[in-house]
């Protein structure tokens, strides 16, 4: 618990950015050998490395998931959980549909027609994470708006266990979104197959999903061979509240993201130190029940912060500094300082809006910017799984009344071919 002050505030933001994977350079050199490795051994190496970090001996016959083995996932899933994926692929496709835009087209009398052409993505790799926790909500995530966007194939890898076995439920989340083919294979070694191609894996043109920090910087350095969502840091979660909060509410928000890893980050803002106190109590009781305790405990220890502000005004000003990945909003005028936010990946407004109703089912996605890269990066959504092509028509009745402006623009720049490549079209 901190005062915010000029020196501690300073201090908090730079202990933050510890957390990014850019900070971590020393795995470089490692991720750098498996892909290339991949990219030169293809599949030979992405067997090896299956077997060397996941003890599953898989080769080009087994490596991708069979219908059979589908077929055995939804029987060893509970029906409930079965029919809860379904509702809420249900309200993520509904919230996901109202992205949707669509090419356009706009003439003049003058005969110029300008426009812009949307186009899906053709092959998409959607990477699921399968370590300390399995999760097939970000399967729904990351598959949904693609499917949305009209993406014509998209492939999943996640790791296996010992046996060569996905787990069930991520299998589940899958063929209910509608993948088009799954591969066991998890890590850099993924990225890398994605992204260069094997003889089972074929390349596609953008990665997407989260992973451990081998996963993000593989991403990081195939950017530009391939397109990819983000470089996804460790989860985080920053409440803004004021006395009116309750504090069990506070304290049970705060702790459902530090459970997540140890780099997680679970931040209170509040105005109120009566509210700091009774949450810090109610987050030390709160942590002796849950199974997660040793991840909980090393997360807040190292990145978790009660900070008190004089106003409601510093308070918001330093929600907007650090720009957290998920914000809740826990004040009398929660609608009124949600206005005032201007950076934040989620927002979620009043106590009955706690992030894993974001996390699982109320339709916008949780694939979302951390990091305080939510100042310059959106949430996944449709727009990630469609390109944009200008279009440009000019008749000859157009161009004539404006090509000289244009010849003197490019010999301004000293592009005569430019000039000439419109000069001719009048020229005798």
């Amino acid at each position: 618990m901190i005062h915010l002050d000029e020196a501690g505030r300073k201090n908090l933001l730079e202990d933050l950015l510890k957390r990014s994977p850019n900070q971590y350079s020393e795995y470089e050199s490692v991720v750098a050998e498996i892909l290339k490795n991949v990219k030169e051994k293809k599949d030979e190496a992405v067997f090896d490395y299956t077997e060397k970090f996941d003890h599953a001996s898989v080769d080009a016959s087994t490596i991708m998931v069979t219908e059979r083995e589908i077929e055995e996932a939804y029987a060893l899933v509970e029906p409930s959980l079965v029919e809860v994926i379904q509702k809420a692929l249900v309200n993520i496709r509904s919230y996901h549909e109202k992205q949707k835009k669509y090419s356009w087209f706009d003439s003049t009398r003058q005969g110029t027609i300008l426009g812009q052409k949307l186009t899906p993505l053709s092959r998409v790799g959607v990477y699921v994470p399968g370590g300390k926790a399995a999760y097939p909500s970000s399967v729904l995530m990351n598959v949904i708006p693609a499917k949305v966007a009209g993406v014509e194939e998209i492939f999943m890898t996640t790791p296996c266990n010992k046996d060569g076995k996905v787990v069930p439920a991520t299998l589940v989340a899958a063929k209910e979104a509608g993948v088009d083919r799954i591969y066991k294979v998890g890590g850099a070694q993924a990225i890398a197959a994605l992204a260069y191609g094997t003889e089972s894996i074929p390349k596609v043109d953008k990665i997407v999903g989260p992973g451990n920090i081998y996963v993000a910087l593989a991403k990081k350095a195939v950017y530009g061979h391939v397109s990819i969502d983000s470089i996804a840091g460790p989860s985080e979660i920053l409440v803004l509240a004021d006395d009116t909060a309750n504090p069990r509410y506070v304290a049970a928000d705060l702790l459902s993201q530090a459970e997540h890893d140890e780099l997680a980050s679970a931040i209170l803002v509040t105005t109120s130190e009566a509210l700091a106190t009774q949450v810090s109590e109610e987050v030390d009781a709160f942590v002796k029940e849950l199974s997660r305790k040793d991840i909980i405990t090393k997360s807040l220890d190292q990145y978790g912060y009660i900070l008190l502000a004089d106003t409601m005004e510093e308070a918001i000003d330093i929600a907007n500094e650090i720009a957290s990945e998920h914000l809740e909003i826990m004040t009398e005028d929660a609608f009124m300082v949600m206005t005032k936010i201007k950076h934040a990946g989620a927002i979620f407004i009043g106590e009955y809006s706690s992030e894993p109703l974001g996390d699982y089912f109320a339709g916008p996605n949780h694939i979302l910017p951390t990091n305080g890269t939510a100042k310059f990066f959106s949430p996944l959504g449709v727009d990630d799984f469609v390109k944009k092509s200008s279009i440009i028509s000019y008749s000859r009745e157009a161009l004539e009344p404006i090509h000289n402006d244009i010849i003197t623009f490019a010999e301004a720049e000293q592009l005569t071919a430019h000039a000439n490549s419109i000069r001719v079209r009048f020229g005798k």
